[in-house]
Protein backbone atom coordinates (compact mmCIF):
# COMPACT_ATOMS: atom_id res chain seq x y z
CA UNK A 1 0.00 0.00 0.00
CA UNK A 2 1.11 3.16 -1.08
CA UNK A 3 1.99 6.00 1.56
CA UNK A 4 2.68 9.72 1.22
CA UNK A 5 3.34 11.61 4.29
CA UNK A 6 3.87 15.42 3.45
CA UNK A 7 5.41 17.99 6.17
CA UNK A 8 7.02 20.98 5.91
CA UNK A 9 3.98 23.86 6.13
CA UNK A 10 3.64 26.67 8.41
CA UNK A 11 2.87 29.81 8.38
CA UNK A 12 5.63 32.02 6.71
CA UNK A 13 5.68 35.82 6.03
CA UNK A 14 4.87 37.11 2.45
CA UNK A 15 8.65 37.04 0.29
CA UNK A 16 9.77 33.94 2.53
CA UNK A 17 10.54 30.38 1.80
CA UNK A 18 9.44 27.35 3.02
CA UNK A 19 10.71 23.07 2.17
CA UNK A 20 7.57 20.72 1.71
CA UNK A 21 8.81 17.13 1.87
CA UNK A 22 7.19 14.16 0.82
CA UNK A 23 7.99 11.39 2.48
CA UNK A 24 6.71 7.65 0.24
CA UNK A 25 6.67 4.11 1.03
CA UNK A 26 5.48 1.22 -0.52
CA UNK A 27 6.11 1.71 -3.97
CA UNK A 28 9.52 1.48 -5.72
CA UNK A 29 10.17 5.34 -5.50
CA UNK A 30 12.97 5.41 -8.16
CA UNK A 31 10.35 4.19 -10.64
CA UNK A 32 7.40 7.02 -9.94
CA UNK A 33 7.13 10.49 -11.03
CA UNK A 34 6.24 12.52 -8.25
CA UNK A 35 3.86 15.59 -8.10
CA UNK A 36 2.44 18.12 -5.76
CA UNK A 37 -0.70 20.13 -6.15
CA UNK A 38 -2.63 22.56 -3.66
CA UNK A 39 -6.10 23.67 -3.25
CA UNK A 40 -7.55 26.74 -1.39
CA UNK A 41 -10.81 27.23 0.41
CA UNK A 42 -13.41 27.40 -1.84
CA UNK A 43 -11.17 26.86 -5.07
CA UNK A 44 -10.25 24.10 -7.09
CA UNK A 45 -6.99 22.03 -6.62
CA UNK A 46 -4.20 23.03 -8.84
CA UNK A 47 -1.12 21.83 -10.43
CA UNK A 48 1.71 22.78 -8.91
CA UNK A 49 4.99 20.68 -9.92
CA UNK A 50 5.65 17.21 -11.05
CA UNK A 51 9.17 15.36 -11.70
CA UNK A 52 10.00 11.98 -13.80
CA UNK A 53 11.29 9.37 -12.43
CA UNK A 54 14.82 10.12 -13.69
CA UNK A 55 14.45 13.14 -12.05
CA UNK A 56 15.69 14.68 -15.03
CA UNK A 57 12.46 16.61 -16.50
CA UNK A 58 10.28 18.62 -14.47
CA UNK A 59 7.22 20.56 -15.41
CA UNK A 60 5.49 23.95 -13.67
CA UNK A 61 2.32 25.23 -13.02
CA UNK A 62 1.77 28.74 -15.00
CA UNK A 63 1.93 30.55 -11.67
CA UNK A 64 4.83 29.38 -10.56
CA UNK A 65 6.90 31.54 -12.78
CA UNK A 66 10.87 30.41 -10.97
CA UNK A 67 9.72 30.54 -7.60
CA UNK A 68 9.35 26.81 -6.70
CA UNK A 69 11.78 23.97 -7.52
CA UNK A 70 10.91 20.25 -7.27
CA UNK A 71 13.42 17.73 -6.56
CA UNK A 72 13.85 13.75 -5.41
CA UNK A 73 16.16 11.80 -3.38
CA UNK A 74 15.69 8.53 -4.66
CA UNK A 75 18.00 7.66 -1.04
CA UNK A 76 15.53 8.82 1.02
CA UNK A 77 12.29 7.84 -1.04
CA UNK A 78 11.44 11.73 -0.66
CA UNK A 79 10.50 14.23 -3.13
CA UNK A 80 10.70 18.20 -1.74
CA UNK A 81 8.96 21.43 -3.28
CA UNK A 82 11.58 24.34 -2.33
CA UNK A 83 9.09 27.50 -2.35
CA UNK A 84 10.75 30.76 -2.51
CA UNK A 85 9.26 34.26 -2.80
CA UNK A 86 6.08 33.08 -1.41
CA UNK A 87 2.95 35.25 -1.70
CA UNK A 88 -0.40 35.11 0.04
CA UNK A 89 -2.46 33.84 -2.67
CA UNK A 90 0.19 30.71 -1.78
CA UNK A 91 -2.20 30.05 0.84
CA UNK A 92 -3.48 26.51 0.61
CA UNK A 93 -3.27 23.15 1.37
CA UNK A 94 -0.65 21.24 -1.06
CA UNK A 95 -0.34 17.65 -1.80
CA UNK A 96 1.84 15.10 -2.81
CA UNK A 97 1.10 12.94 -5.01
CA UNK A 98 2.43 9.53 -6.76
CA UNK A 99 2.41 9.12 -10.76
CA UNK A 100 -0.45 6.26 -11.11
CA UNK A 101 1.90 3.63 -13.06
CA UNK A 102 5.56 3.14 -13.60
CA UNK A 103 6.29 5.39 -16.80
CA UNK A 104 9.19 7.67 -18.33
CA UNK A 105 8.71 11.03 -19.00
CA UNK A 106 7.15 13.62 -16.55
CA UNK A 107 3.09 13.53 -15.88
CA UNK A 108 0.90 16.27 -15.16
CA UNK A 109 -0.76 18.69 -14.82
CA UNK A 110 -3.98 16.54 -14.42
CA UNK A 111 -4.81 15.34 -11.45
CA UNK A 112 -6.42 11.78 -12.85
CA UNK A 113 -2.41 10.67 -13.86
CA UNK A 114 -1.45 10.76 -10.44
CA UNK A 115 -3.05 7.47 -8.39
CA UNK A 116 -1.68 8.18 -4.88
CA UNK A 117 -2.67 10.77 -2.29
CA UNK A 118 -0.85 12.31 0.83
CA UNK A 119 -3.02 13.99 3.58
CA UNK A 120 -1.52 17.17 2.84
CA UNK A 121 0.08 20.06 4.53
CA UNK A 122 -0.86 23.72 5.28
CA UNK A 123 1.52 26.51 3.99
CA UNK A 124 -0.26 30.25 5.01
CA UNK A 125 1.36 33.16 3.80
CA UNK A 126 0.75 36.45 5.67
CA UNK A 127 1.00 39.81 4.22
Amino acid sequence: QVQLVESGGGLVQAGGSLRLSCAASGLTFRLYGMGWFRQAPGKEREFVAAISRTAGDTKYGDFVKGRFIISGDNAKNTVYLQMNSLKPEDTAVYYCAADRIARPGVVGPEGSDFGSWGQGTQVTVSS
